[in-house]
C-alpha cells in the first residue's frame, strides 16, 4: 500500500496574518503544545484580542508584561524584533506575501529568534506554499530514513536530492513524512 494512500490529505493549515504568524512561531517555540498555547492565548488577551496582535502593539509591550504571561525575555526580545522590522518597514504582511521562498528566507532570518526552520514551517502552514523542502526538520529527514530504507540521517543535500522527484509539492510531501513518523511512534 501507497504511503499516500494510507492517510488523508491535509486539510487545513493557518491562514492568519504573516506577523500574527510568526509571532506566534516565536512564541511556540522549544516548548510542549500545551504550554506553548496557554502562552500564546494569553499573548493574545494582552494585546487585546488576535486583530490587535500588530507591530505597533508588540512594540508597545514591555518585556515585564510578557514575562508576566510566561514569555522568556529572550522569546520578549525576538518578538519586540519582529515588530522593530515591522515598524521601520524591513518587512510587512504585503512584503511577505510578495517575496519568492529564496527572498522569504533570507529577510526572515534577519529576525532575531527565526531561523531557517521556523521559515520553513512559516511557508508551509501560515503561507501554504507546497514546495518548501525542510531538509533540517529531525521528523521529515528520518520519514526519509525509513521510507528510502537509508542506514543514517540523510543530509540536507541528500534530502534535496532523494526528494527532487516530490516537486512541485514536497511541502505534501513532508506533511505525509511527518503523518508517517507519528504512525510509527517517532513523533
Amino acid at each position: 500500500m501507497a504511503l499516500i494512500d494510507s492517510y488523508s490529505p491535509p486539510s487545513s493549515f493557518d491562514s492568519g496574518r504573516p506577523f500574527l504568524s510568526l509571532a506566534r512561531s516565536i512564541l511556540y517555540q522549544q516548548l510542549a503544545t500545551k504550554a506553548a498555547q496557554s502562552i500564546y492565548t494569553r499573548f493574545i488577551s494582552l494585546c487585546g484580542g488576535e486583530e490587535s496582535v500588530v507591530a505597533d502593539v508588540v512594540s508597545s509591550l514591555s518585556a515585564q508584561q510578557l514575562r508576566n504571561i510566561g514569555v522568556s525575555g529572550r522569546k520578549a526580545s525576538y518578538l519586540h524584533d519582529l515588530a522593530e522590522k515591522y515598524s521601520d518597514g524591513t518587512l510587512s504582511d504585503s512584503s511577505i506575501l510578495e517575496m519568492d521562498d529564496e527572498a522569504l528566507l533570507t529577510m526572515l532570518t534577519v529576525v532575531k529568534g527565526i531561523g531557517a526552520w521556523s521559515v520553513h514551517m512559516f511557508m508551509i502552514f501560515s503561507l501554504r506554499r507546497p514546495d518548501v523542502l525542510p531538509v533540517g526538520d529531525l521528523g521529515v529527514r528520518k520519514g526519509v530514513q525509513l521510507l528510502y530504507g537509508l542506514k543514517e540521517l540523510p543530509k540536507p543535500l541528500e534530502m534535496e536530492q532523494l526528494c527532487e522527484k516530490w516537486r512541485p509539492y514536497r511541502s505534501v510531501g513532508s506533511w505525509y513524512m511527518w503523518r508517517y513518523m507519528e504512525a510509527k511512534g517517532v513523533l
